[in-house]
């Protein structure tokens, strides 16, 4: 259902329940992929799916970190070491096992949803951190998190050969939250992968470059 323009009530926050949900959903989708597919490119990045995983699960981990802090760094990220494995693949503090396959894999993605899903749901909405398009606050960092998990799953959906479509309400309240000049009369699902460079959107030109905007709303 496309997002309404008429004037109303406020938007939806993004919350810790959301995070939950998209990481739920990405993690129960990812289960289905047949384990030889797992060395496969990701959709268009240039990651194979499982080090795009990896990737994912290094993003929700290091948001987490950022809020983690009784005073949370304003100018920099939490000083993790972050390398890659190989030359051109992403650079990460959080790897999984090899040995313990592609379930091994999947926890490590559940077992950092849920460290960022507890830091939102216990850090006051009052706390500002570090990312490097600007200082955000607990329901900024969800609403990264989720971007992250649903784009980085329709990645990895597309090597894995797996279909994808996460929630429209969903959608909708990160698009509101972190891409304030996003269409609003477009399928919100769509208009999320065309916001992140992923998609074309009739109408619109795609998008080469793209960011969001996280800095809190009040």
């Amino acid at each position: 259902m496309p997002r309404s323009t008429d004037a109303g009530p406020s938007p939806s926050p993004v919350t810790a329940d959301d995070l939950d949900q998209a990481v739920r959903l990405a993690v129960g989708a990812l289960r289905e992929a047949p384990p030889e597919a797992w060395e496969e490119r990701a959709g268009s990045l240039e990651w194979g799916c499982w080090e795009t995983v990896e990737h994912l699960s290094d993003d929700l981990f290091a948001y987490a970190a950022q809020l983690g802090l009784r005073t949370p760094p304003l100018d920099r990220e939490v000083p993790f070491v972050w390398e890659s494995r190989r030359p051109g693949g992403p650079r990460n503090a959080v790897h999984a096992d090899r040995a313990a396959g592609p379930a091994g894999l999947l926890q490590v993605l559940e077992a950092s949803g849920a460290l960022l899903v507890a830091m939102v749901r216990t850090t006051p909405s009052r706390v500002r951190a570090h990312h490097v398009f600007g200082a955000s606050d607990p329901e900024g960092f969800a609403a990264m998190g989720v971007v992250e998990t649903l784009v980085h799953t329709h990645d990895l959906a597309g090597g894995l050969g797996l279909a994808w479509t996460p929630p429209a309400d969903l959608c909708s309240r990160v698009l509101t939250r972190l891409f304030p000049d996003a269409p609003t009369t477009t399928d919100p699902w769509t208009t999320l992968l065309w916001a992140t460079g992923r998609a074309e959107l009739a109408g619109h030109p795609r998008l080469t470059t793209w960011r969001w905007y996280g800095a809190p709303r009040s």
